[in-house]
């Protein structure tokens, strides 16, 4: 007796490096309350695209990503689900309860995660401050829009003081 079987020849698939641009706070010892874990840089304002991305890097580090929600203020489009790697994320999305700079993201099995969500659209310069920013573990905590509003108020200063002639700072954003 024979058996025949219809699978394809198996092929070897290229490695894909995580594309999601983050930074994590390290963990903590003291358990404290952290207002943040870390920041994110979306590519796109997509979310359906970049939770895939974001999802590649976080489930292997935090436990599969089960649910999600942010503001809608800054994603124009919020699907009520996203497939994700192999699986299905529930998303919502709170008007005046979520910092609409802030993703916020639940595991089952590992609790609860604060993203800082840098705009797509930000410089590299001012994306890489808020980045360590977010994922300092010294310092005050502080909130998602408390960071965006200190790093446009620098924006600003910086493209003063460039205007002025002090050589001293970064221009961004001229």
């Amino acid at each position: 007796m024979s058996a025949t079987t219809d699978h394809p020849p198996l092929q070897a698939v290229p490695f894909r490096a995580p594309t999601a641009r983050l930074a994590l706070k390290s963990v903590s010892p003291s358990g404290g309350p952290v207002e943040l874990d870390g920041a994110w840089w979306p590519h796109s304002r997509d979310l359906t695209s970049e939770l895939s991305t974001l999802a590649d890097v976080l489930d292997p580090l935090w436990g599969r990503i089960t649910r999600i929600a942010v503001n809608p203020r800054y994603w124009p489009i919020i699907p009520p689900r996203i497939f994700v790697n192999g699986h299905v994320v529930k998303v919502g999305w709170f008007t005046s309860e979520l910092d609409p700079h802030k993703i916020l993201l639940l595991s089952y099995t590992a609790g609860r995660w604060d993203l800082l969500v840098i705009p797509p659209e930000a410089s590299a310069p001012s994306a890489a401050r808020l980045m360590a920013a977010a994922s300092a573990s010294a310092g005050p905590p502080m909130t998602a829009t408390a960071l965006m509003t200190a790093e446009q108020a620098d924006d600003t200063s910086s493209s003063y003081e460039a205007a002025a002639g002090r050589p001293d700072r970064l221009v961004v954003g001229i």
